[in-house]
């Protein structure tokens, strides 16, 4: 029983009713029936991942392959029952869920033509001549385009104006390129031509031979000791034409070399 105060409040006049009790049930709420079967089982990349913990690979190793899909099946050799277990489990699992990709392997052929590096001297130096007058070429075309006439070139005095070695006068102009060779050291044509002259130059060349390689350019070699071509006669490039020494105005063992373009010398480090 209550009654009620002066300022609205109600107050027990006796004492609290007891409390109803609460309602149990016991009664199951019904499960799902693969519920357990769900939760037991592992994902693919789980499984991989698992795995590859177990048989030492690791487990992020494990993620990244199974990832790419570039691992279907992990074979290691059983090291312990509780590794065989796992990775036949796996095997099995992964072979029932995932449907089987046979990547095909990938022929690599590290074969390959060969690729001919040899430059061909005498058709680069025909194509320039066919093509233009030899004294039209310009210096960056015909670079390496004459062969050595020395199986070693040594430079002894260079193309250009020098102190002369025999009579000492300063602005002599020297026709070519002197090298550094031991008499009777073996002197090769540059490139193919035709032998134009052989003998003696009156001019202090001493014993000379001339070839005439088309369209306006020769090569000459001078001082020589002997020669051993003839005029008229086909020389082929590297062909031996003569042996070096050091006759005509000469102060010692050498050889001169010329390289003229329509009548004119020029610098032979220009075509060589």
């Amino acid at each position: 029983m209550t009654i009620q105060t002066v300022r609205g409040r109600r107050r027990a006049t006796g004492p609290a009713p007891e409390p109803r009790p609460a309602d149990v049930h016991y009664a199951e709420r019904p499960r799902d029936a693969r519920r357990d079967e769900r939760r037991g089982r592992r994902s693919p990349l789980r499984q991989i991942a698992d795995f590859a913990t177990v048989s030492g690979v690791g487990q992020k190793a494990g993620i990244a392959l199974a990832s790419t899909g570039l691992v279907l099946t992990v074979a290691v050799p059983a090291t312990g029952p509780v590794v065989a277990a796992d990775a036949a489990r796996a095997g099995s699992v992964s072979a029932g869920m995932q449907p089987e990709v046979k990547a095909a392997a990938a022929q690599i052929d590290f074969s390959r033509t060969a690729v001919g590096t040899k430059v061909d001297p005498d058709g680069k130096l025909k194509q320039l001549l066919g093509a233009q007058s030899a004294g039209t070429i310009t210096r960056a075309a015909s670079a390496g385009s004459l062969g050595a006439p020395l199986d070693s070139m040594v430079t002894a005095s260079p193309f250009g104006y020098r102190v002369s070695p025999i009579t000492g006068a300063v602005g002599e102009f020297h026709r070519g390129q002197d090298y550094a060779a031991q008499c009777g050291t073996a002197v090769h044509a540059a490139a193919s031509g035709t032998v134009t002259f052989t003998g003696w130059h009156p001019y202090g060349g001493g014993n000379r031979v001339v070839i005439d390689h088309g369209n306006g350019l020769e090569t000459t070699y001078n001082h020589l000791s002997s020669s051993s071509v003839r005029v008229g006669q086909q020389v082929s490039r590297g062909d031996v034409v003569a042996m070096s020494g050091t006759t005509g105005a000469s102060t010692g063992c050498h050889l001169h070399f010329e390289v003229m373009v329509n009548g004119e010398v020029v610098d032979p480090l220009g075509w060589l």
